[in-house]
């Protein structure tokens, strides 16, 4: 399955370049070409070569589904970047971003619990960076596609020890996701994403089902 998501992944990243490398060998118009051309689904007010930034947080449910650690914590994650229109109705983007896939009950905010857990769970966190792909395929309506590196923190046992590891590695993520723009500015989707994260024989990868809201500057 994971080796399925990461294909896709790529694949839909992938997919938004094609159309524009599917042009005439022009050099396409830039923004601040007189001949530039807005239009299209993707940012219809904005011609193609022209770019925004962009920042989305997303709340979901995790998923460890390997040894003891099976589990399904509320997750949160923060992520921005710039994305560039490359076609009518596609853009590319590159991203930078912070996940935290289950050490924090903020429920516990209106109770005598403690919100983090980090010391108590085995939920993993930490930064991604990669590039991101979208296609507006009518209207507002869209796909998506993400792939990137995974820098990662977490807990775990290894086999029958007793003993709790503190881990940290690189490793990757890869994520789909569809959507609705209600403008240009504002988006609002759904998501799935899958966090690698195994060192040590111990494994601690994780997928995510998440909503995830974007504005656009």
């Amino acid at each position: 399955m994971k080796k399925t998501l990461l294909a896709l992944a790529i694949t839909s990243t992938a997919l938004c370049t094609l159309p524009a490398f599917a042009q005439d060998s022009q050099v396409a118009p830039t923004a601040t070409d007189s001949t530039a051309t807005a239009g299209g689904n993707f940012q219809p007010s904005q011609p193609i070569g022209s770019g925004n930034w962009f920042i989305n947080g997303s709340v979901g449910q995790a998923h460890m589904r390997v040894g003891p650690y099976a589990d399904h914590p509320t997750t949160y994650a923060l992520n921005g970047g710039y994305r560039w229109k490359v076609g009518p109705d596609l853009g590319l983007g590159v991203e930078l971003g912070y996940n935290d896939l289950g050490n924090f009950k903020l429920k516990n905010a209106f109770n005598s619990n403690d919100v983090n857990l980090t010391e108590r769970r085995n939920a993993l966190r930490g930064w991604t960076a990669g590039v991101n792909g979208k296609i507006n395929v009518w209207q507002g309506l869209y796909v998506s596609g993400r792939t990137g590196v995974y820098g990662w923190r977490g807990h775990g046992y290894a086999n029958q020890d007793i003993n709790r590891h503190k881990l940290d590695q690189v490793d990757w993520y890869a994520g789909v996701g569809t959507g609705y723009d209600f403008s240009e500015h504002f988006g609002l989707g759904l998501s799935y994403d899958y966090y690698r994260a195994n060192k040590d024989h111990i494994k601690l990868s994780s997928d995510t089902a998440s909503l995830t809201a974007e504005y656009r500057f």
